[in-house]
């Protein structure tokens, strides 16, 4: 049997595995490889504490949709990335709960470019669509790839205006690659697709729930070094990936408005928060943390870690971050105090000292060093 085809059917499995993606995530990488993994014993799956429900879906192995699966990329000459890939956007690790692999329709190393995340309403009014507009027209001419969720009004303007600059935008999704929501946006996807890509977690077949967009949102504020918010209802999907993003470390932009405009509202709660007040490009790119290199510089180790009682040799940042932690548990906010670096950089490294088995995570978002 191809190798290379086994082992993207056994991402296909994985992908489509129940019982969270943290553990999930931690196994494919001590695993080395999707192949690895799946041939590993039952007992090998309990010790890295995959739930029951991920270990019986693993021993039952691959089945028709899985085949179905190969297909559909086969037929669109679509990407299946696990997060060993090297073109994987390592900015995803950082969420707490990172997807084990990425469906793409398009162009992969997409990922991996530098993103400002642009969201809001799906009714704005029309000088927030102008603004909108505007606005990643302008992240485009300094280099930048937008980032949205591919929904009407906001998103939509985001999206369209990138590309007519000339510029990349990316699409992350709600539903499977097969299928477009809004159905009134399948156009607008092709061209996101020739000039950028179109990504999701979910398998074809995927329809839209609703449930799956907070999920959505996470990817799109871990992949962003920001998040701008142009018109948003205080309740409302944009304003759950301000907050993804926030958590996450990441910068956070909000477009001011009429205390009178419920549109507005959303924005002014953020900016009350501590949002940056957007009106231009300009106040993007002037805040540091949008173009440091600090945000890519961290990248895993090695995909690989070191056998039992041969631990992998730590570059200097790694050992300052363990030395910055010592052996009393501590928050990310702590360790970005003690040493200087950005919070999303932090939990970066954070997540690839735990899969090394160098810290452990406690109650209360708190880590220990182990060593």
């Amino acid at each position: 049997m191809n190798e290379a085809i086994e082992n993207l059917r056994n991402r296909a499995l994985l992908l489509r595995a129940p019982g969270g993606n943290r553990a999930l995530h931690r196994a494919l990488h001590a695993a080395g490889s999707a192949d690895a993994l799946c041939r590993c014993a039952p007992a090998q799956w309990k010790d890295w504490q995959l739930s029951p429900a991920t270990c019986a879906h693993l021993a039952r192995g691959p089945g028709d949709e899985i085949e179905a699966d190969l297909a559909w990329l086969a037929a669109h000459n679509a990407v299946l990335m696990d997060c060993l890939d090297a073109r994987w956007p390592a900015a995803l690790d950082q969420l707490p709960d990172p997807p084990v692999a990425l469906w793409v329709l398009g162009d992969p190393a997409a990922l991996a470019e530098r993103q400002v995340a642009m969201v809001g309403s799906r009714s704005p009014t029309a000088a927030g669509r102008r603004l909108a507009a505007q606005l990643a027209a302008g992240l485009v001419g300094a280099g930048f790839l937008v980032t949205s969720g591919l929904a009407l009004g906001i998103d939509a303007a985001a999206h369209e205006a990138a590309l007519d600059a000339g510029g990349r935008t990316l699409a992350v999704l709600g539903t499977g690659l097969d299928s477009c929501y809004p159905a009134r946006n399948a156009a607008l996807a092709a061209r996101i697709a020739r000039a950028g890509a179109l990504v999701s977690e979910f398998p074809p077949g995927t329809p839209p729930r609703a449930a799956h967009f907070p999920q959505r949102n996470r990817l799109i504020a871990a992949l962003s070094r920001g998040t701008v918010v142009v018109e948003a209802a205080l309740r409302s999907g944009s304003l759950i990936t301000a907050r993804r993003a926030l958590e996450l470390g990441r910068e956070v932009f909000a477009v001011p408005g009429s205390p009178l405009n419920p549109q507005a509202a959303g924005c002014l709660e953020l900016l009350r928060d501590g949002a940056v007040l957007t009106r231009n490009t300009a106040d993007i790119l002037s805040e540091r943390s949008i173009n440091c290199q600090e945000f890519l510089d961290y990248q895993p180790l090695e995909n690989n870690p070191a056998p039992p009682g041969a631990p992998a040799r730590l570059d200097k940042a790694y050992e300052m971050l363990l030395d910055a932690l010592g052996f009393e548990p501590a928050s990310i906010e702590d360790l970005v105090q003690r040493t200087g670096l950005a919070a999303g950089v932090v939990a970066s490294m954070m997540l690839i000292l735990e899969l090394q088995g160098r810290v452990e995570t406690r109650p209360g978002a708190l880590f220990n060093r182990v060593d």
